[in-house]
């Protein structure tokens, strides 16, 4: 798997486990003009929430493009994905987990 796909499905794991909402399919358009992904309708889906104000992300799992390192701002080592590897572990350890 490559690092930007893994990095993506952290990200929607992360999202997920703070109860947001997380849709994962192919996004197709119908005859009609309706969006939808693994055959729920968007518009449906999209309508509880409005009225919110709301953060929509959209990332291709099929997107091959090299990811850049990061630098952690705590540690200063580089790393790729959402948090430093490093620090987690640090953190983990420290709180008896």
């Amino acid at each position: 798997m490559s690092l930007r796909k893994a990095t993506v499905l952290e990200m929607a794991s992360a999202a997920y486990d703070m109860d947001a909402s997380v849709k994962r399919g192919v996004l197709l358009k119908d005859d009609n003009g309706r969006w939808t992904i693994a055959g729920e309708d968007l518009t449906e889906w999209l309508d509880h929430f409005a009225a919110q104000e709301i953060v929509l992300i959209a990332a291709s799992l099929s997107d091959d493009r090299p990811v850049d390192p990061r630098t952690c701002r705590t540690c200063g080592r580089e790393y790729y994905g959402l948090e430093c590897p490093h620090c987690r572990d640090a953190r983990i350890r420290l709180r008896g987990r």
